[in-house]
């Protein structure tokens, strides 16, 4: 017998960051709970259904629409802003359609928690927030959009350590918010677990974080890349700036110098980490959020620049972001 919508989450977008949520979710829901996992990649799907196996049921859908039927709950890992707008908004398959649908054709008029936890241009988070207060069922109280974006990379995700942003309209946050952090606690340190303000907060903070982690691994980079050029031990080099005013999480959590720390992606060829292309795509998130805003920047553009030129090189192009380290190492002072 099918579980309930009640007894039902369904996680949409296994990718790289996706899929290890998704894992650290189903083992953490009870396993009468049935989730539903959906994504382009019937590969990734059935490793997942073979990989979470006896941990509790695990049901492979096709679209946004089956999800919201079939579950209460929904959580989206997507890559972007037109990933979004489908999944959400399109009338035939979408998530939004299928919550009227399901309150329409099965008379189900629980309350549904639809989620996005990619880092989306905020006009797209804004965009699906004003769908789903437009939608039959936001009058009624029985539709909440929230977005949570992530931080923490593939090796968060993995150790489910990840730290969330949430956005979530105040008119509902007192009782939609600790059902959120719930759910976000199975895949996050639930000390890591913000909320951030009405819709759309969550991604603000999120972009802001990221242009600031984007513009300190290159600044990280320059200044190890001086000292290994200076002849000075990288790893002593470390430990100074990480006890001193020079400290920030490039230096202490994934130092760009191979072999300084263990387990980080410079020690294993700037693999499995948080590829470079995205970081340049988040640090200019970051630059349209200023421009928006009135915020002048000053750092953006040359480390945007710094990042193109990177990637122009098939050296470098498609590893973690710390590998500008190495394009500076190997380059020639202009």
């Amino acid at each position: 017998m099918p579980s309930s919508p009640a007894d039902t989450v369904a996680f949409i977008g296994i990718g790289v960051m996706g899929y290890p949520m998704a894992k650290n979710l189903r083992a953490g829901l009870p396993k009468e709970k049935t989730l539903l996992v959906c994504d382009v990649s019937k590969e990734a799907l059935d490793r997942f259904v073979q990989e979470t196996e006896g941990q509790g049921p695990v049901e492979i859908i096709n679209n946004g629409f089956e999800a919201a039927k079939a579950a209460n709950t929904v959580i989206t890992m997507l890559p972007g802003s037109e990933v979004v707008k489908s999944v959400y908004l399109d009338p035939n398959t979408g998530i939004l359609a299928g919550a009227e649908a399901a309150a329409k054709e099965d008379g189900n008029t629980d309350h549904k928690l639809i989620m996005e936890c990619g880092t989306i241009e905020s006009d797209t988070i804004l965009s699906v927030a004003k769908a789903a207060r437009s939608s039959p069922l936001a009058p009624a109280d029985k539709l909440t959009f929230v977005d949570a974006p992530v931080s923490g990379g593939p090796m968060g995700a993995q150790a489910g350590t990840l730290t969330f942003m949430v956005g979530c309209s105040p008119a509902v946050s007192d009782r939609v918010y600790p059902v959120v952090k719930s759910y976000l606690s199975h895949m996050g340190s639930p000390e890591g677990i913000f909320l951030c303000g009405d819709v759309g907060a969550g991604t603000a903070f999120k972009i802001i974080n990221n242009y600031l982690s984007a513009i300190t691994s290159l600044a990280a980079s320059e200044a190890l890349n001086i000292g290994v050029k200076a002849g000075l031990d990288p790893r002593l080099l470390t430990d100074v700036i990480n006890a001193s005013g020079g400290q920030c999480w490039v230096t202490s959590k994934s130092n760009p110098v191979p072999g300084v720390q263990e387990n980080v992606p410079s020690s294993r060829g700037y693999e499995g980490g948080f590829r470079i292309e995205l970081c340049a795509k988040v640090l200019g998130m970051g630059k349209r959020l200023a421009d928006g805003v009135g915020a002048r920047t000053v750092l953006a553009e040359p480390t945007l620049g710094a990042f193109g030129e990177a990637i122009a090189d098939g050296r470098y192009r498609g590893k973690d972001a710390r590998v500008v380290y190495k394009w500076l190492n190997e380059s020639e002072r202009k």
